[in-house]
């Protein structure tokens, strides 16, 4: 199953852990980053006879790497401290990938983000727009946690959890965890020579949280247990993800040419159905859109994004981000999805062309109204 999961995947979630960049807390590991680098280089290119794949960077290391210039030999617990750590670290890891992803002729780009973002759906949305654009561009997006200005995520977040928000933001087929350890076992190895490796098993799966352990390692914050809850995580969204050892030789290739490496945590919902499940389910729409006929069949019949000149009426008061319903002429409900704009500007985009769009409003967000990638329809 492996084989076939990350060989026919397109947009590919790659997370590594600081314990991985930072060579155990030694400061950044320069050869295993420019290793990454190559192989993310070689997956984009599609080299190696895979077809092109996108794929987003989501790296620790940031709190780590700031502890090795400051001269901390362990982890300190007040949060200005690690908020310090981690403005001191990030300076380096971003240099470092954009230094590593440069020499393989790949641009990069630096991305902090914080669980903030992606709860709410305004922010969400602008974050999602701006990867899915340096995706279209060829950039590999290097992701990490803004810990400089919150105080949560160092507490309690952890980057596995972010791999898995980042594969339902820009709805990834695949997310890959690499990490110290082959993959998932029944047990601790470390502690238990009887333990059993798992090849496979189903993400959310109960039995698997409780086989997983305590946190490994003293740089950073995860364990198996939030590998195996970012796997669920994932999974919601129609993820699988693959468990694997961060330094095994030419991972990330081997991996999508089908070889089978790690552990596999299969989602059982289709990336498409668990997207629509979550649209058509939503309960708190905000408004709704009226459009023409023609715009209607373009969404309904042929599957295309709503496009504001089909537009003839706004109902309800929105904002950019929020589910809103798309109902043709005689009030029925055809697709809902998340509106690129807020109800105040739609109502001044209606029957408009996009070239209108920054005369009227000062700015061009997007040229649709609802994206097709963000809508479904509702009707047979």
């Amino acid at each position: 199953m492996v084989s076939s999961v990350l060989r026919d995947a397109r947009r590919i979630v790659v997370k590594v852990g600081s314990s991985l960049v930072t060579n155990e807390g030694r400061g950044l590991d320069e050869a295993a980053i420019g290793e990454w680098s190559r192989q993310l280089a070689a997956l984009v290119r599609g080299e190696g006879g895979g077809a092109p794949r996108e794929v987003v960077m989501v790296s620790s290391g940031a709190i780590a790497e700031g502890m090795k210039r400051l001269g901390w030999t362990s982890r300190p617990h007040e949060v200005h401290e690690l908020q310090a750590a981690a403005a001191v670290g990030q300076m380096g890891l971003a240099q470092m990938y954009e230094t590593k992803l440069r020499e393989q002729g790949m641009g990069s780009a630096q991305v902090l983000l914080t669980h903030a973002d992606l709860a709410d759906r305004e922010r969400y949305l602008n974050a999602r727009s701006t990867l899915l654009t340096l995706l279209r561009l060829g950039v590999v997006p290097v992701i990490n946690e803004n810990d400089t200005v919150v105080n949560d995520e160092i507490k309690f977040g952890d980057n596995d959890t972010l791999g898995a928000l980042v594969a339902n933001l820009v709805e990834a087929d695949a997310l890959v965890i690499l990490t110290d350890q082959k993959g998932l076992y029944t047990a601790d190895p470390r502690r238990d020579p009887a333990a059993q490796f798992v090849h496979e098993a189903q993400a959310g799966d109960l039995a698997l949280e409780a086989m997983a352990g305590g946190a490994g390692s003293s740089i950073g914050k995860g364990g198996m247990i939030t590998k195996i809850l970012a796997a669920k995580r994932a999974a919601g969204s129609g993820a699988s993800t693959v468990i694997a050892w961060g330094r095994e030789q030419d991972v990330l290739v081997r991996l999508v040419n089908g070889e089978a490496l790690g552990t596999l945590l299969v989602a059982q919902t289709q990336k498409k159905q668990a997207r629509k499940q979550w649209m058509a389910d939503h309960l708190q729409l905000r408004g709704a859109v009226l459009v023409d006929a023609g715009a209607a069949a373009k969404v309904r019949d042929e599957g295309k994004s709503l496009l504001p000149i089909g537009m003839t009426a706004v109902e309800g008061d929105f904002s950019r981000g929020d589910v809103i319903a798309v109902r043709d002429l005689a009030g029925v409900e055809i697709a809902r999805g998340l509106a690129n704009y807020a109800s105040a500007e739609a109502r001044l985009l209606c029957r408009k062309s996009s070239s209108e769009f920054e005369r009227l409003l000062g700015y061009v967000a997007e040229a649709e109204m609802v994206h097709r990638d963000n809508m479904v329809l509702t009707t047979a």
